[in-house]
């Protein structure tokens, strides 16, 4: 008997999956470089020809660009202009999401009342406002607010609330002398109280009595804020400390930025790695690694050799700042890291903040935290104007912020109604048979559960409301995107400012994201 030993051959490499696998993905790759770099050349082409030109020295020189509000009516850069903006945007966008998600929440639960009102409505609200566009209801409140009376020079004098076609003006409370410190004192607080409340559950699941943890978390951080108010001079030192940094920093050679960057950049890609390779681990050793595993093994490693290279290349770019002189992008970051910490040390060392009183022209210091109240004085030539203290929320601000927290409400109240209605209706009979009330069961029970379901929907909506900001263009409400379309007037650089948009409202979305799949992934079920 003859035995034929067949050779084994070698699959061809046109039908060898994972070459072909690989050789995909570099291709896609290669074509989505030369699609960039061929867009890059054109539009360098365009504006040679068109003589506009491209670059980012408007950052740093007067733009001649005036705003309305913010943190600096008149900025004395283009950069400083467009940080103005971003502010402007995040403060709608944070205040508008937390504002939004309170309201939706309660018209949701509201719609699935058994009072008849309540739930109509809530009816009536999501079926009205979801189904108006967007941009008109900023046009309405913006129309609404300006038909407000004017102000007139009976109004001078201080107020708690005053409102008029200006916008309106309430009474705040600002940092005075010695909030950081005292917050400090809040901060340490937060995390005692957090592990009482943590020690007072654990009692209450070994012994069934109530261990009232939250009134302990909150009882320990108003404790410790008291305590805080009177003896925050005591963390006078740590001015000395941040002092000493500054001027640490400061000696520093630029050179030891970009070098950090990159240590951080290759340290983390080996830290993902290494976790990657221990979630493959088996008993019996490692797993076998597909083509796809392998791929984000050497794009991890290849993106942190990436940035370390980066790093030192962005490092040594020099731009010239408002002053005039011309410095690199390490000896700004070393600039900015040693400014931090002088403020963080002229903060702990008990500088008086002061609050000037708008209607008597006096001077008085404030103790941490201070309430200013908004007043009514004349500028100019005789001209009624709000002052410069209290809060003042301006007419675009209160069209955009209301227009989009009132939108974005109706498509939560949605999510919320349909993620109660996905939980079994026997957890509801569960609690009324224990005798909880509504609110209880609503609160203890109900949405922790509806929670898992409604979090990722919601995700979509804060991102919605984020992006829906850059219709505050048309209030003249000065965001990011309306800020930059006055610098591109100013300066003619349009693809710059475009670029800086782009890479705002990817950062930005992919923060939000980012923050709301973590909270996802802590709600979800652990399985055994």
């Amino acid at each position: 008997m003859t035995v034929q030993v067949r050779q084994q051959t070698k699959t061809p490499l046109w039908r060898n999956a994972t070459f072909l696998k690989w050789s995909a993905q570099l291709f896609v790759l290669a074509l989505v470089v030369a699609l960039f770099a061929l867009l890059v050349s054109q539009a360098l082409t365009n504006f040679a020809q068109s003589d506009i030109s491209f670059g980012w020295n408007w950052l740093s020189s007067p733009t001649g660009v005036q705003l309305r509000e913010g943190i600096d009516i008149n900025p004395d850069s283009g950069a400083r202009a467009l940080l103005v903006g971003i502010v402007n945007t995040l403060r709608v966008a944070i205040s508008g999401i937390i504002a939004a998600t309170i309201l939706g929440t309660l018209i949701g639960i509201g719609r699935l009342s058994s009072n008849w009102i309540v739930n109509k409505l809530a009816t009536v609200y999501i079926e009205t406002i979801r189904n108006i566009p967007l941009l008109v209801q900023i046009f309405f409140w913006s129309a609404i607010a300006v038909t407000l009376p004017a102000l007139t020079a009976d109004d001078v004098g201080e107020f708690m609330f005053k409102a008029s076609n200006k916008g309106f003006a309430y009474a705040w409370v600002f940092p005075g002398l010695g909030w950081l410190p005292w917050l400090v004192f809040v901060i340490v607080g937060f995390f005692v109280g957090r592990y009482v409340a943590r020690r007072r559950k654990a009692y209450q699941e070994e012994t069934g009595n109530l261990g009232h943890g939250g009134r302990y978390w909150f009882g320990i951080v108003l404790l410790f804020a008291i305590i805080g108010w009177f003896a925050w001079p005591l963390l006078g030192f740590m001015q000395y400390v941040f002092g000493a940094i500054e001027s640490f920093v400061d000696a520093l050679p630029p050179i030891v930025f970009p070098i950090v960057v990159a240590i951080a950049a290759i340290i983390s890609a080996a830290w993902w790695i290494r976790n990657f390779f221990e979630s493959r681990r088996t008993p019996a050793g490692f797993g076998k690694m597909t083509d796809d595993d392998w791929f984000r093994v050497i794009f991890t490693g290849f993106a942190g050799i990436a940035i370390a290279v980066a790093a030192f290349v962005i490092g040594e770019f020099a731009i010239k700042t408002v002053a005039g002189d011309t410095e690199t992008v390490a000896e700004l970051i070393r600039t900015g890291f040693g400014n931090f910490f002088g403020w963080l040390s002229a903060a702990f060392s008990g500088e008086v903040t002061t609050i000037v009183d708008a209607t008597q022209g006096v001077v008085r210091e404030g103790g941490p935290l201070v309430c200013s109240k908004p007043a009514v004085v004349l500028k100019g030539a005789g001209i009624p104007q709000f002052a410069d203290t209290g809060m003042v929320v301006t007419v675009p601000f209160f069209a955009i912020w209301t227009g989009v927290t009132l939108y974005t409400a109706a498509f939560i109240a949605e999510i919320v109604r349909g993620g109660i209605l996905a939980v079994s209706k026997g957890q509801t009979e569960a609690a009324q048979a224990m005798g909880l009330r509504r609110s209880q069961y609503l609160r203890l029970i109900i949405l922790p559960q509806a929670f898992r379901i409604i979090l990722p929907p919601m995700g979509n909506q804060y991102l919605n409301l984020a992006k829906n900001t850059s219709l505050g263009l048309a209030v003249a409400f000065a965001d990011i995107v309306a800020v930059g379309f006055t610098v591109i007037n100013q300066t003619g650089q349009s693809l710059p400012v475009v670029i800086i948009w782009m890479a705002f409202f990817v950062t930005m979305s992919l923060s939000i994201s980012s923050i709301v799949n973590y909270y996802n992934r802590k709600m979800m079920l652990v399985e055994r």
